[in-house]
């Protein structure tokens, strides 16, 4: 696999397995179901069964062409309904309507509105303590009702539908019927209460607009007497204005005239100097003498077709025929002529008037001025008046409107009853059927997904292309992608029952790392280690303190055999003291294991110290990939620095991984962890299997040092199997 591809490419669902798993859970899952439904009928038998009843209402403006005032206007847009419809709901709602129905039909004295139920949150209140709240007989019916009512509105109409539930069937439909009833009377009562006090407010206000409409009219008339500001006609305009009106259109008219005189006379020339006939101009075929001359020259053209088809074109009597229809049509140019110059005329007449009309307009005009200043002071006197007559009138008619309303029997409400509640014959609730078959849903499609989740995390339904499931390629390169994918794959597959027989593991690749980073496989051949078949030993416990020199040489001499035999394939190596012993006995294991041939890769989790090439703590940042951070170190053998991030990520899963990786292809993997305490690397390795080794100095500390040590690594969740001594560190002449 090249380190282009994705992981996902090597990795799919097995979806007959998943479909094989559900069908093989089949009965247990039929079983689990059919108990769930049984558990939750028998708990739906004492659930209280509420009926539902419902009564509708009716919002629209009811007033016709007989009923409505003559002033009412009738304009109702989408925002006004809307509004319209919010508020009757609240109004249906409001406490004072409910309080009507309550007194009506008694429910003070019904239990099942009167008690005040179980309420969880002030059980939960009484368990810390606190008293709930004490609440009145008439309040707890309210809360009561209001809870077992729904007033909702249909959807796009202007239909108002009222819910109630009630253990009763019949009261159920009582209670709806006298909401409604309740609501119905309230419009109305609401109604003749406005129009009362508006006949009142109308009233005073009609008695103060009678004098200042007598005034108005009053100023109006003595200022047209003062300036002889003079009006006749139904549009009562002044004799001036009429007089300017008419001049003006007088004006107009000659103009139109003069205009189309003109405009004929050119025609009717530019035609006859175009050698067109003008035969069919209006004018000239108004005059008797064209006339004439046009049926002459028909009855010649006649003539001259006729004999056209006896006689040839240059026969005397078609050259006389000829010459007759030029002379006619001679004259017809000459009378067009003459025609053309009587329109003349009549243009010159026609702008003669219009120029005496302006004359005339002019000296009106002088006139007129003294006229209109004083005009624009009788139109504000005007409309002065109009304005207070118009509103006189428009509150005489409204006040006899209502006026004639104040009775109750005259008001229509704008909501009514259209469908009165019956008895439900069926419970709303609860929903035996819905309930079950939701039960049933959720508890089919609960199980399958365990089942899904236990086949998808437990790896059965993963299957890896290319490859037989469990089964590891002899040879295998290292990327990022591979290091993913080999810590999918089950151990029980690659590593051996740690009790039985061991020989030493072929390394199944070693790390090479090229000039621009690549890494290529390399399969050296690993000579077998001849070791005698060994029954399980138990690990060894750690030595007391005071121990000799050559029992921690023995200790570190067994822990170089275990990893010979392949006994230990991971190592963790953890600082009792100072870091520098880890690093004295990881270079002596490294050292044993390439003695014996064997591959070895070391991972640095705990000195600290930065290096300049990519290591653990830039993989665990995702700063790195897996393929920049092992690096080739010789035949054989791998390090992983601490890379160039000084703080090691705890909650990624790479190191893991990483480890788990290079099992499959190092025969050692050693891991230095540094100190055990609260700052130890130990926990990022969490679930690796492997030992673990403490490392005390050529010092040896005191039994409280190790005793500590020990219940740290417990507390870390890690079994400390073995205890090592460094050795000492030679001196440099």
């Amino acid at each position: 696999m090249s380190a282009s591809e994705s992981p996902a490419d090597d990795m799919r669902v097995d979806l007959s397995a998943l479909l094989g798993a559900v069908l093989s859970r089949w009965l247990r899952i039929l079983l689990v179901t059919v108990l769930l439904l049984g558990a939750t009928f028998a708990v739906l038998l004492f659930v209280p069964k509420l009926y539902e009843s419902s009564a509708s209402l009716l919002v629209e403006q009811r007033s016709n062409a007989f009923t409505r005032a003559a002033t009412e206007q009738q304009t109702l847009n989408t925002v006004t309904i809307d509004a319209q419809m919010s508020s009757q709901i609240e109004l249906i709602r409001s406490r004072d309507n409910l309080r009507v129905v309550i007194d009506e039909l008694n429910l003070a004295g019904v239990r099942e509105f009167s008690g005040a139920g179980f309420s969880p949150v002030d059980f939960v209140l009484q368990l810390f303590g606190r008293k709930p709240e004490v609440k009145s007989g008439d309040e707890t019916v309210y809360e009561n009702l209001i809870r077992r009512l729904s007033v909702l509105r249909q959807r796009d109409s202007a239909v108002i539908s009222i819910f109630v539930q009630s253990q009763d069937r019949q009261l159920a439909a009582d209670i709806a019927n006298a909401i409604a009833r309740s609501a119905v009377q309230r419009r109305a009562d609401l109604s003749l209460s406005d129009t009362a006090v508006a006949s009142d407010w109308l009233e005073q206000e009609i008695a103060k607009l009678r004098t200042r409409v007598e005034e108005a009219e009053t100023a109006v008339a003595n200022y047209k007497v003062d300036k002889d500001l003079f009006q006749s006609g139904t549009a009562q305009t002044s004799i001036l204005d009429q007089q300017l009106s008419a001049i003006a259109a007088q004006i107009t008219s000659a103009q139109e005239r003069k205009n189309s005189a003109q405009s004929r006379a050119n025609l009717i020339r530019g035609m006859l100097d175009a050698g067109q006939p003008i035969d069919g101009v209006a004018d000239v075929r108004q005059s008797l003498v064209i006339q004439n001359l046009i049926q002459s020259k028909a009855t010649l053209q006649g003539e001259f077709a006729q004999r056209s088809s006896t006689l040839l074109a240059n026969h005397p009597t078609m050259k006389a025929l000829r010459a007759q229809i030029a002379s006619v049509d001679g004259q017809i140019a000459v009378e067009g002529r003459k025609v053309a110059d009587a329109l003349d005329s009549e243009a010159r007449i026609e702008a003669n008037l219009e120029q005496s009309l302006n004359d005339d307009l002019e000296r009106l005009k002088l006139s007129v001025s003294d006229a209109t200043r004083n005009t624009v002071t009788l139109d504000g006197l005007q409309r002065e008046a109009k304005a207070q007559r118009d509103l006189l009138e428009s509150y005489l008619a409204r006040y006899s409107d209502a006026a004639s309303r104040t009775d109750s029997s005259s008001a229509l409400p704008d909501v009514r009853v259209v469908n009165l509640a019956v008895p439900s014959e069926i419970p709303a609730s609860p929903r035996m059927g819905l309930i079950l078959g939701a039960v049933a849903f959720l508890a089919v499609t609960l199980q399958t997904g365990a089942i899904l989740f236990g086949e998808l995390v437990s790896g059965r339904a993963i299957i890896r292309r290319g490859a037989p499931s469990g089964v590891l390629d002899d040879a295998v390169e290292l990327d990022d992608e591979h290091l993913t994918d080999t810590a999918a794959l089950t151990r029980a597959d690659l590593v051996e029952p740690p009790d039985a027989p061991v020989a030493p593991a072929p390394a199944a690749a070693v790390l090479e790392t090229s000039a621009e980073g690549s890494l290529a496989p390399e399969i050296p051949p690993a000579p077998p280690l001849a070791a005698p078949t060994l029954a399980p030993e138990p690990m060894p416990a750690p030595a007391p303190a005071g121990r000799s020199a050559g029992d921690a040489a023995l200790e570190l001499s067994n822990l170089a055999a275990d990893i010979a035999i392949g006994r230990v394939r991971v190592v963790f190596l953890a600082a009792v003291g100072g870091f520098d012993s880890v690093e004295r006995v990881a270079r002596l294991l490294v050292d044993s294991a390439l003695e014996r041939g064997l591959s070895v890769a070391t991972v640095d989790a705990g000195s600290g110290r930065l290096s300049a090439d990519p290591g653990l703590t830039d993989l665990a940042s995702d700063a790195a990939s897996f393929g920049d951070v092992v690096h080739k170190r010789g035949e054989g053998q791998a390090d992983i620095p601490w890379g160039r991030t000084a703080r090691l990520e705890r909650r990624s899963m790479k190191p893991v991984t990483l480890v788990e990786a290079l099992t499959d292809i190092y025969e050692v993997v050693i891991v230095s962890t540094g100190a055990v305490d609260m700052f130890s690397a130990l926990p990022v390795f969490s679930g690796v299997e492997g030992r673990l080794v403490l490392v005390s100095d050529e010092h040896h500390p005191d039994r409280t040092t190790i005793e500590a040590s020990l219940a740290q690594s417990a507390a870390l969740g890690y079994e400390v199997g073995q205890m090592v001594a460094a050795p000492a560190q030679r001196s440099v002449a």
